[in-house]
């Protein structure tokens, strides 16, 4: 750690953070939503400065090329994965995300096994982006359910709510599943003549 540069040790901390996250998300107290919520800001954070200061300070390592996408994976779908053991996610966008991402990497190690580099995308950026806000929206509405649950105990409106904030969940994980799928698409064909080499 000690010869390591500052991009890299935010990579690491982003990393480090996945599972806190987790675990207030899984203990599930009045507000530990939003305690997970601050914590998936800081990892956000993180994820924004390792690359800026490492392009600014010229700090580019074959360490950070692989750990920081790899970061941005854990941190996703260890989250999701969370939302559909609380129903806030289905299990069908869980899934094909798994599978866009398990096939993009593959590929793309087999491709750097054999000496061939295959550039990430602005449509990979996009995809990050999106599937980031539908976090932020899931975080955010359970975050003001936990709000609402402590001012009021009538089971009524706490069910409408629930359902209403649901529905909005579903939504916004779809249109970040979409554009998973774009982006995933976009990749294969952006990159058809170097992936038949392989």
């Amino acid at each position: 750690m000690k010869n390591m540069n500052l991009p890299n040790k935010l990579t690491l901390l982003r990393i480090a953070l996945v599972p806190l996250i987790v675990l207030f998300m899984l203990l599930r107290f009045p507000l530990s939503y939003l305690i997970a919520y601050a914590l998936f800001g800081v990892a956000a954070i993180t994820d924004h400065f390792d690359g800026k200061i490492a392009r600014r300070d010229k700090l580019i390592t074959d360490f950070g090329k692989f750990a920081d996408p790899l970061a941005d994976k854990i941190l996703v779908i260890s989250i999701l994965v969370v939302f559909v053991k609380h129903d806030l996610c289905q299990a069908v966008p869980l899934i094909i995300i798994l599978f866009r991402e398990f096939s993009v990497t593959s590929i793309r190690l087999v491709a750097a096994a054999r000496g061939k580099v295959i550039a990430a995308n602005m449509w990979g950026k996009v995809k990050t982006v999106c599937q980031i806000v539908a976090i932020c929206v899931v975080f955010t509405l359970e975050s003001v359910f936990d709000i609402i649950s402590l001012a009021t105990d009538n089971v009524v409106v706490l069910y409408d709510v629930m359902n209403v904030f649901k529905t909005i969940d579903y939504v916004f994980i779809w249109i970040a599943t979409a554009v998973t799928v774009i982006s995933g698409i976009k990749y294969l064909v952006d990159n058809k003549s170097v992936i038949s080499d392989i």
